[in-house]
């Protein structure tokens, strides 16, 4: 291992993260050929293989998943390092890897962005997935911070909520429903809903809460997105729950009316998490006490924002 480089090991990472040479090559501008003969003289100075290919695919071996676990280990000390210097010279520069779920589309942009403004020499990884490949990323501690409104179960987190997420029940607005008051959740077992995907945390909670009152809930759609969850509510397909979010930026509507139905908003929070016991980075530990902060403020937006509706 002496003689391997941090540039084999960056290849190496690059190609377990994507599964494919191709990719790797595409993130790294340098060629495909360059991809294999890194891997090649880091699997020379290891002395074991460390990715093997079954048919178009690729999988690491044993000692190929041991080494992707060294890997990341030193470039987040390298990143620490690189930070620790910057803000020894009074600057906040270094990188930010940040991921959330779906549905915070809606306000995490329009916090970095005064962040960034902020910390012009931070650069930011911000990536947008469900409830479930969220998890994933944790699971392999890809990211400095995880954004997600459903705390996740079996895994060791130091959490902290910051923004309320109210959950409400979206119809079409000529929805006869739409002039009734306090209605039992009963009466939405018979409506066709249009619910995300399998992996959502917001169709795991629907479904959570049906279940609970022993009734069933009638999937007519499956979409994997707001928008055009949104867009078939107004087209009159059926109706969903979502985050109040979806609609508290947007300005009014005239397609879509929030239902006033029995246990609803469902009162949740948006958390922000880190494994137990990670020391955050420079940039991270900002970006954190930066969103505790901000929330507050955006919070009080959102209410001025919806109190007129």
């Amino acid at each position: 291992m002496k003689q391997a480089t941090l540039h084999q090991l960056k290849v190496f990472e690059v190609v377990a993260r994507h599964g494919s040479f191709t990719r790797a090559a595409e993130e790294l501008f340098i060629t495909q050929p360059t991809v294999s003969m890194q891997i090649k003289q880091l699997t020379k100075a290891v002395g074991l293989p460390l990715i093997e290919q079954i048919g178009k695919r690729l999988y690491l071996t044993d000692a190929g998943r041991e080494l992707l676990v060294t890997c990341r280990e030193i470039f987040e000390s390298l990143d620490k390092f690189e930070m620790a210097v910057s803000d020894f010279k009074g600057l906040k520069q270094g990188r930010l890897r940040l991921a959330a779920v779906t549905t915070t589309k809606y306000f995490i942009p329009r916090m970095l962005g005064p962040f960034c403004k902020l910390y012009p020499g931070i650069d930011i990884e911000f990536k947008v997935t469900n409830h479930e490949g969220l998890l994933e990323r944790l699971n392999e501690n890809v990211d400095d911070l995880y954004i997600l409104s459903k705390l996740p179960e079996n895994f060791d987190i130091s959490y902290y909520p910051f923004l309320e997420n109210p959950l409400v029940v979206l119809a079409p607005i000529d929805h006869p429903l739409t002039q009734e008051k306090n209605i039992p959740l009963q009466r939405l077992a018979g409506e066709p809903f249009i619910m995300r995907e399998a992996g959502s945390g917001t169709r795991s909670l629907v479904q959570e809460l049906f279940d609970e009152h022993g009734l069933k809930v009638q999937v007519r759609l499956e979409l994997g997105s707001n928008e055009a969850i949104k867009q078939a509510i107004a087209g009159g397909l059926g109706i969903s729950v979502l985050s109040r979010h979806t609609l508290g930026l947007e300005g009014t509507t005239n397609d879509v009316a929030i239902l006033d139905v029995e246990g609803f908003p469902i009162r949740r929070q948006w958390y922000v998490i880190y494994p137990a016991g990670k020391k955050l980075s420079i940039v991270a530990n900002t970006f954190y006490q930066y969103l505790l902060q901000e929330a507050k403020h955006f919070a009080t937006n959102l209410n001025k924002t919806t109190a007129i509706k």
